[in-house]
């Protein structure tokens, strides 16, 4: 499977479990200029008269660990990229100051089902 495949699979797999913990995606593939966000989450909190936030998602998957596993490639690098395309995000919907947050999902594609770890706030805050 070449890598495009593998990471358009991980990101549908992704998105699916948290729909599956009551999510709402609002966009794949945000991006701004050469930074992407994977997915834009909104996550209702419970009771749904209080709110929620916004979730920013970065999707990393592999078919094995010959490169690591998959959240150890969220780089400080790729982590300013993210929060660039986060900025631009809010900026261009007049959301800032929204509540918000970065989460990473691994997915470990494999002969069986695929493994789905969710890693929330995995990294700093824009506000």
């Amino acid at each position: 499977m070449a890598t495009k495949d593998v990471g358009d699979r991980g990101e549908a797999i992704a998105a699916a479990y948290l729909e599956g913990l009551g999510y709402h995606i609002l966009e794949r593939q945000y991006r701004f200029q050469r930074a992407e966000v994977d997915l834009v989450c909104f996550e209702p909190a419970e009771p749904y008269d209080l709110g929620g936030e916004l979730v920013f998602v970065e999707v990393k998957t592999r078919t094995g660990l010959g490169f690591g596993r998959p959240e150890e490639a969220v780089t400080p690098e790729k982590k300013r990229h993210i929060i660039r395309a986060a900025e631009a995000y809010l900026h261009e919907r007049r959301l800032e100051g929204s509540p918000c947050r970065f989460d990473v999902v691994a997915v470990m594609l494999g002969e069986g089902e695929p493994q789905i770890e969710h890693f929330k706030h995995a990294f700093g805050l824009l506000f």
